[in-house]
């Protein structure tokens, strides 16, 4: 990743988490997804849930965090439209799996997987 990211998501600067700036996503829909993000220090949204994820980036994502011995809550996408639509707009981020550390975007699955096998993800959540 380099510094021209468009996601401008984190990369190999653990201190540099993206901040959201969810300027297409207003109202209920807003705050519905901002309680979610803020249940845990880790969230996931996800396709399925920890114990059945519903698709292969999902659970390998899930698998990561396990490994790491991560305590995160999970959101399936697939049970709500309105948060599944609206998260894609809210972190301008469009697909999921979606990892939320402390209100703010790590990123998918290839960035999760990325920072777990250079070390970054398991220094970041247990920093």
């Amino acid at each position: 990743m380099s510094d021209n990211n468009p996601f401008n998501i984190i990369n190999k600067d653990i201190s540099s988490v993206r901040e959201i700036d969810p300027v297409k996503v207003e109202g209920a829909l807003k705050d519905r997804i901002e309680t979610i993000i803020g249940s845990s220090d880790l969230v996931l949204f996800m396709k399925g849930n920890s114990d059945f994820p519903q698709c292969g980036f999902s659970a390998n994502t899930v698998g990561i965090l396990k490994h790491i011995g991560a305590s995160f809550n999970t959101f399936d996408i697939l049970q709500d439209m309105d948060i599944r639509q609206g998260l894609k707009e809210y972190s301008n981020w469009p697909t999921f799996p979606q990892l939320y550390f402390k209100g703010k975007l790590v990123g998918g699955n290839d960035i999760i997987t990325e920072m777990f096998e250079d070390g970054e993800l398991q220094e970041l959540i247990k920093g």
